[in-house]
């Protein structure tokens, strides 16, 4: 059973820092890309961030260029997400999933649970 858990997410003021994890289990994803969504209250989930499975390949929302970085491990079947700079625009629920990258982006197999991320003005 595929399982992909996140963690890191909580509660920080605007400028700070958040680093998100999420452990993949139950198959092996290193050939798979993986990234992150979030959504925010009445919004519709959106692509944050994309990594390919060799880590070379990187794609950002707009929103978030030059404040996240996405970096994965696969012998621990771990992608992480780096949050700089953060701003109450931030808040959201935070999705790990796992798929293919099209069109820039994450189409995802597989998701995660969501960790929440509040960002204090």
């Amino acid at each position: 059973q595929v399982q992909l858990v996140e963690s890191g997410g909580g509660l920080v003021q605007a400028g700070g820092s958040l680093r998100l994890s999420c452990v993949a289990s139950g198959r092996t994803f290193s050939s798979y890309a993986m990234g992150w969504f979030r959504q925010a209250p009445g919004k519709e989930r959106e692509f944050v961030a994309v990594i390919d499975w060799s880590g070379c390949r990187t794609y950002y929302a707009d929103a978030v260029k030059g404040r996240f970085t996405i970096s994965r491990d696969n012998a621990k079947n771990t992608v992480h997400l780096s949050m700089n700079s953060l701003q109450p625009e931030d808040t959201a629920v935070y999705y790990c999933g796992v798929g293919l990258i099209v069109a820039r982006s994450l189409a995802p197999d597989y998701w995660g649970q969501g960790t929440q991320v509040t960002v204090s003005s």
